[in-house]
C-alpha cells in the first residue's frame, strides 16, 4: 500500500476504535442502569412485605443465604449509592468520548452537551428570586 491508503486506514481504525469505545460505555451504563432498577425493586419489596425483624434470603452468586432485613437493606443502599457514583462517572467519561470522537470525525462539538443541572442551593436561590 502507497503512504496515503496507510494513513487513511489508520484514521479509520482510530475513529472505529473511538467509536467502539463510546459504545461499550453505553452498554456498560445501561447494565449498570438494570442493576440499579433491580436494587430499587428489592428496595420496595423489603419495605412493604414484611417486619424488620424477619430474616431474608439473599443471593451471593450462586448461594442464598439468610440475613436480617436491616442489614440487607443497608447492603442494598450501599451498592445503590456505589451505583449511582459508577453511572455518573461513565456519563462524564461519555461526553469527553463523545466529543472526541465528533473531533476525530471533523463534526462540530455539540453544543449544550456539557451543561449539567443546578444544584438544590441553586434552585433554592432562583425560587427566592422569582418569589419576590
Amino acid at each position: 500500500m502507497d503512504a496515503e491508503s496507510q494513513r487513511v486506514l489508520e484514521y479509520l481504525t482510530e475513529v472505529e476504535e473511538a467509536a467502539e469505545d463510546v459504545l461499550t460505555t453505553k452498554q456498560q451504563i445501561v447494565d449498570l442502569d438494570t442493576k440499579r432498577n433491580r436494587n430499587r425493586e428489592a428496595l420496595n419489596a423489603l419495605k412493604h412485605e414484611m417486619s424488620d425483624s424477619e430474616k431474608v434470603k439473599v443471593c451471593f452468586g450462586n448461594m442464598f443465604i439468610k440475613f436480617p432485613k436491616s442489614k440487607t437493606k443497608e447492603m442494598i443502599q450501599k451498592d445503590q449509592e456505589q451505583l449511582d457514583k459508577e453511572i455518573n462517572d461513565l456519563r462524564k467519561g461519555l461526553k469527553a468520548k463523545v466529543n472526541r470522537l465528533n473531533e476525530m470525525q471533523g463534526k462540530p462539538e455539540l453544543r449544550g452537551y456539557t451543561l449539567s443541572p443546578l444544584s438544590t442551593d441553586e434552585v433554592k436561590a432562583i425560587n427566592s428570586l422569582l418569589k419576590r
